[in-house]
């Protein structure tokens, strides 16, 4: 039977100002796909299109004109038969510079695949017998903001904090990190930092060293990315490990992420699956990473619990112990209800919870 498409936008509300160093979010549009088997409406795949402004390489593209496209080359074909024929489908039907609908289409057929019962995985995290652990995310906002957002991921059990800086002034972000580690040495807390690209590269080096004293994890992308012969000697130079996060976004290719990563020899990447082009492409960072002795770890780029719930069970087939980026669900007011919670620094599948989509309408 033919595949039938149907999309609709979706605007998700941030329950606070969400602070970056690329600016303040307090909305998010993303596209919802719904992908049937013509004359079966009744089961269906869901899958999630989320970009991040001036991020995301597909940000500026206009998804209803290509989701227009893509609905109509859909309805010549039938579902593809298991995992490795939908990878190959959406890689040939989809260009690599639209990642972003790459992993919703994926997600969608995977789910329809699986009987549309948003398993896109079947493992122990779908069945609710695993949890995966969590770092808690702090936002950035001035001092007190900030200060606030630690004490209450302290007080709810994180033995994992990643903290965004680059948004208010250097020294007063020294001023958490170390009110931070005067209560939490490194042996009961991992503290993760994230610049996303704010640091200069003149005086990046200068700051990686006043980021010594507080016992750091990893520092994501201190600089912007495209510069590789400066990551790659502030790799060489920093006692505080690098993550490379916005620099794998655009690097398309096996040969072109082996190139990559041989260059700058991260200690750390992270993945966003959503930015990078969809489950296929992520196993292969995953991969190149193993080969290169480079650690790694899964986050969201602030799906809804759509998105979300895929990028878990993604996550979940892999033997992967380290805190992963997975505690977005709770940032939205409007989030699609779903089985996903989060109790404590772990997120699971609660086989009680149930999806609700009644509010959102397919064109």
């Amino acid at each position: 039977m033919s595949l039938k498409l149907l999309f609709t936008p979706y605007i998700l509300k941030f329950n606070f100002d969400a602070g970056t160093s690329r600016g303040v979010l307090r909305e998010k549009e993303v596209w919802f796909l719904k992908l049937f088997e013509e004359g079966n409406n009744a089961t269906y795949g869901i899958g999630e299109v989320a970009t991040i402004e001036r991020l995301s390489v597909d940000y500026n593209v206009s998804f209803e004109d290509v989701l227009v496209k893509i609905s109509a080359a859909l309805s010549r074909y039938n579902l593809p038969n298991n995992y490795d024929e939908i990878f190959a489908f959406v890689q040939e039907m989809v260009p690599e510079q639209l990642p972003a609908i790459r992993f919703a289409l994926e997600t969608a057929m995977l789910d329809l695949l699986n009987g549309g019962r948003r398993m896109i995985f079947e493992n122990d995290f779908y069945k609710a017998r695993q949890e995966i652990p969590i770092n808690g995310l702090i936002w950035m906002g001035d001092e007190s903001f900030m200060k606030e957002q630690i004490d209450a991921k302290l007080e709810a059990g994180f033995s994992c904090i990643k903290m965004k800086i680059g948004a208010i002034d250097f020294e007063s972000e020294c001023q958490l990190l170390r009110y931070i580690r005067k209560n939490y040495p490194k042996e009961k807390l991992i503290l993760r930092v994230d610049a996303n690209g704010a640091f200069r590269t003149e005086d990046c080096m200068l700051r990686l060293k006043a980021l010594e004293e507080f016992d750091l994890h990893s520092i994501e992308q201190p600089i912007m990315p495209k510069q590789p012969e400066s990551m790659t000697l502030l790799g060489i130079k920093s006692k505080v490990p690098i993550a490379l996060d916005e620099e794998l976004i655009g690097i398309n290719g096996r040969q072109q992420r082996i190139d990559l990563l041989e260059e700058i020899r991260p200690d750390y990447i992270v993945l966003k699956p959503g930015l990078l082009g969809g489950f296929k492409s992520t196993a292969e960072w995953i991969e190149i990473a193993k080969s290169l002795n480079i650690g790694w770890w899964i986050t969201s780029a602030l799906e809804s619990n759509v998105g979300l719930n895929a990028i878990c069970q993604f996550t979940a087939q892999y033997k992967n112990t380290m805190h992963q980026g997975l505690g977005t669900g709770q940032l939205f007011e409007n989030n699609i209800p779903s089985p996903l919670k989060v109790k404590g620094e772990h997120i699971h599948y609660d086989p009680k919870g149930h999806w609700d989509l009644t509010g959102v309408d397919f064109l």
